[in-house]
């Protein structure tokens, strides 16, 4: 497939103007912070909490509108946010962490070619193994905003305090360990209300249960449906006791879609798509192929001969010249994707059954590609 191709079969990124790492420049523009501005006119009083629902699509929520009424009733209202590629929480997450596309901050997927060499899964990665801060170098928004005299909160699982991801996205906020969905509600409401010296507040309050139940499940299933009702639970309680000059946005790290068993590919048990392969990284809907020295032609060759309908396989040069990472990709970061990419376009994946846990290739619901339904998700906003 030629590299001119791939932008008719994928969504609009976006990047500058209705994306992920656009939001909180925007926020802290609006908040006063110097030097910060973005694209997003929001119109926010001066403390906002931002509610990130893993996995919540904006054409998943807008199907199933019936069961989250109160969600639904902001839509008339929403914005659309692309959350850039790959589509996958490690890298929206610090997409929206620091305000930068992922080929300036470098987190580049669920996995990557680390610094030795080895797949660095960058949901688990240990901070003092690989220093977040040297693999993810630039300032955050919280430290910018923290720097300008803002109050800046963190709510979410304990278990992500000390994690590599924490410390590459959300460094300079403290996270307050809150597991339930009610000592969110609770905190993210307490970090907003009124109080003596707290003119300006940033408050990011992650949800992570939508998503799980999404990967294990798929998002066609009783369970999934019956948690996005609890979702919508956990924004009404928030949104309705807002306490004056406080607001709430509503957003998520991507969407989902189930995938389908006969379009499952198994690398593994295909000695072609192993032939001058180095390492494998990525995942199943977003892949990266590190070839041996070398062997990056005939890999490429390999795999788009192999993978025709349904998936897009560019080289790294086209899909950085396509704009996938954005504008511009640091230098330093290129060797993190691999020498060739695959993406899927359809229900397919791509697993690898002996190299890789066997949990992923188990996993029903998926994101990472560049389809709307992973790409696109809702900016909903409630003002007191």
């Amino acid at each position: 497939m030629s590299a001119a191709s791939p932008t008719a079969a994928i969504g609009e990124l976006a990047y500058g103007s209705a994306a992920l790492p656009d939001l909180l420049p925007s926020v802290l523009g609006e908040l006063g912070v110097p030097g910060e501005s973005g694209p997003l006119a929001l119109d926010l009083p001066p403390r906002v909490a931002v509610l990130l629902v893993d996995g919540l699509g904006l054409n998943l929520l807008r199907r199933h509108a019936d069961l989250a009424p109160y969600l639904s009733s902001l839509l008339p209202d929403a914005g659309t946010l692309a959350v850039g590629f790959p589509s996958t929480t490690a890298t929206s997450l610090t997409s929206l962490g620091t305000g930068l596309p992922p080929g300036a901050h470098g987190v580049l997927g669920l996995s990557m070619r680390g610094p030795d060499g080895t797949v660095l899964n960058a949901l688990h990665w240990d901070a003092t193994k690989v220093d977040p801060q040297q693999w993810q170098p630039h300032l955050t928004a919280f430290e910018r905003a923290a720097a300008a005299g803002v109050e800046v909160r963190s709510f979410g699982p304990g278990r992500f305090r000390g994690t590599g991801l924490n410390g590459a996205a959300f460094r300079g906020v403290p996270l307050d360990p809150s597991e339930s969905a009610g000592e969110l509600v609770a905190a993210t409401l307490d970090a907003l209300a009124d109080a003596p010296g707290r003119d300006r507040v940033l408050a990011y309050t992650y949800y992570g249960d939508l998503d799980a139940t999404g990967h294990r499940k798929g998002v066609g299933s009783a369970a999934w449906r019956h948690q996005l009702a609890h979702v919508d639970r956990l924004a009404e309680q928030i949104g309705t006791a807002l306490p004056p000059g406080s607001a709430l946005l509503v957003t998520a790290d991507h969407g989902m879609v189930d995938l389908a068993e006969d379009l499952r590919i198994d690398v593994d048990a295909e000695p072609e798509l192993r032939e001058g392969v180095e390492l494998l990284s990525g995942e199943a809907r977003a892949r990266y192929v590190h070839a041996r020295p070398g062997a990056a032609g005939d890999v490429l060759a390999a795999w788009r001969a192999r993978l025709t309908d349904g998936w897009i396989v560019l080289s790294r040069e086209e899909a950085v010249a396509a704009g996938w990472f954005g504008p511009n990709l640091d230098p330093a970061m290129a060797d993190r994707i691999g020498d060739v990419l695959a993406v899927a376009t359809g229900a397919g994946s791509l697993v690898a059954t002996k190299t890789e846990h066997p949990f992923f290739a188990q996993l029903i619901g998926m994101h990472g590609s560049l389809s709307e339904d992973e790409l696109l998700v809702p900016l909903l906003r409630v003002r007191a």
